[in-house]
Formats: C-alpha cells, sequence, structure tokens
C-alpha cells in the first residue's frame, strides 16, 4: 500500500467538500472539521490490542473504518494530511499537565503538531480528548486567542511552552513542551507506554472525546458529559451496557465490535 495518505477519502471523512489550499483557512477548517467528525477513543488499549502507528494503518482505522483513535494516531494522519496538501509540518510531544499541578513531573505522553506558513508558526493539536484545541493558535506567548470554543494561549518561560485554555473562567494548562523536533520513535516508545503499561490510564478506563460546533462531548467509563459553550457543564452517569453502547454509537460516532470479550469489557468498567 502506498505510502501517502489518500486525501479525497480524508477529506469525505471530516465532511470537507470545499477547497484545500496551503492558507490558514484551510488549516483551521481542517483542524475543526477534524475533532468534530473523528473522536478521540482508546478501544485498542482498552480491548489489549495493539496500536499501530504507520500511515496505512491508521488511514485504514480512522479513515475507511471511521473508527477514533488517541493523539499519536490522530496527529501523525492529520500531519500527513497537512504535508499532502503542502504544508510544512513537525511533530513536538507533550508532558500533559490536565488535572495536575504545573509543576508536576508527567511523562512525554501526547503529541502535537508545529506548521510553518507565510513566515509564522502555528500550533495545532487534533488529539487532546475531549478539551481537545479547535483550531490553531500562533506560536506567540501571552496573547489569548480565540478558537471555534473557548479562547487558549500560551505561555512561555526558559525555552518550555505551556498551552492553556479558559475554561469555567480560569486558565488551566493542558500541557507543557519544547519546540525541539521528535524523531517517530520516541512516538513510538511513548505510545507502546501509553497504550500497554498498567499505571496509564489508557489501559483499565475507557476514555473518549468528540467536538462539534458549540459543544465537548466526553466519557470516562459510564460517566458522559457534554459541555456547551456558555452553559454550565451536564453530566450524565450511564446505567448499563445497553446504554453505554448507544451513547458510544449516537454521541461518539463509533462503529461498535461485536462479541463477549467488548461486552465483558464494558461490563467491568470501573464505576466509582
Amino acid at each position: 500500500m502506498s505510502d501517502a495518505v489518500n486525501l479525497d477519502a480524508y477529506l469525505r471523512r471530516v465532511g470537507w467538500f470545499g477547497p484545500v489550499g496551503v492558507d490558514l483557512a484551510t488549516l483551521r477548517g481542517l483542524a475543526v472539521a477534524h475533532v468534530a467528525t473523528i473522536p478521540f477513543a482508546n478501544l485498542h488499549p482498552l480491548m489489549g490490542l495493539p496500536v499501530e502507528l504507520g500511515l496505512a494503518a491508521l488511514q485504514r482505522k480512522l479513515v475507511d473504518q471511521r473508527r477514533g483513535g488517541y493523539c499519536f494516531e490522530q496527529n501523525l494522519l492529520f500531519e500527513a494530511v497537512l504535508r499532502e496538501i503542502g504544508f510544512e509540518v513537525s511533530g513536538l510531544i507533550a508532558r500533559v499537565l490536565w488535572g495536575q499541578p504545573d509543576d508536576a513531573e508527567t511523562p512525554q505522553s501526547h503529541m502535537l503538531l508545529r506548521v510553518e506558513l507565510a513566515g509564522e508558526s502555528w500550533l495545532i493539536d487534533v488529539g487532546f480528548g475531549g478539551h481537545v484545541l479547535t483550531g490553531v493558535l500562533r506560536l506567540q506567548p501571552d496573547v489569548e486567542q480565540a478558537t471555534a470554543h473557548e479562547p487558549f494561549r500560551l505561555l512561555e518561560r526558559d525555552a518550555e511552552w505551556r498551552m492553556q485554555s479558559l475554561a469555567h473562567g480560569q486558565w488551566r494548562t493542558l500541557y507543557r513542551f519544547t519546540l525541539r523536533p521528535v524523531p517517530m520513535i520516541d512516538y513510538v516508545v511513548a505510545n507502546h507506554y501509553v497504550s500497554t503499561h498498567p499505571a496509564s490510564r489508557f489501559v483499565g478506563n475507557l476514555l473518549l472525546g468528540r467536538t462539534p460546533a458549540g459543544r465537548r462531548l466526553s466519557l470516562l467509563n459510564y460517566d458522559f458529559s457534554v459541555r456547551r459553550t456558555g452553559h454550565e457543564p451536564q453530566h450524565r452517569r450511564l446505567r448499563d451496557v445497553a446504554e453505554l453502547r448507544e451513547v458510544l454509537e449516537r454521541e461518539f460516532l463509533l462503529p461498535l465490535p461485536d462479541g463477549a470479550d467488548f461486552e465483558r469489557r464494558l461490563q467491568g468498567l470501573p464505576r466509582d
């Protein structure tokens, strides 16, 4: 199979039927379309299945089979799409701080992208679960930047950057990173840890996210949340596997595997 992404199939997958070009409108528009249609999902680590990062496997899973994936899958596919269009793009790696103190020592377990366009640097990330960036950020510190959802900003100190969002009136850090280019082997190692290590939350929990216009959908095991722009979050505890499967298919647009193993795994998810 060719190592080039099938751009036409990808554009149909995310519902993009307009022109594409090496411009900010395409970059921002595809980022918003991607996170609205391709869900963040960790079904493979949950089921003990390998997470493949080759482009052919990513195309087959996320595009052809219309399934979801997590940060390495999402951003590697998006990187290939941008390169196919003609963008100059490179990958970065980050330490996740969402829900952690800003000085916490966390592993490098998240991928994001840097794009050079018209003499400026931009950051893009289509793989951060239910609080993913919806758009692109100019690589400029201390400036509030609008997105399709809440404002984001970047902080920089001693060559280390932090990405923050304004959530419920408070700036919260998603992750910290440097601008050092990252070789593919670093993603392979991080992906192996995230998808297999017993301490990884992706192994023992079901985590899903999708971000259509005006909403953020997220699920942690049996807890389903909807955050609408300008409104208080709505939380719902799902009753059973049947309701969980319905939400996975209806809200997260996921085709679900059949079989007793998947059913047992859903039954055994934490309910605390």
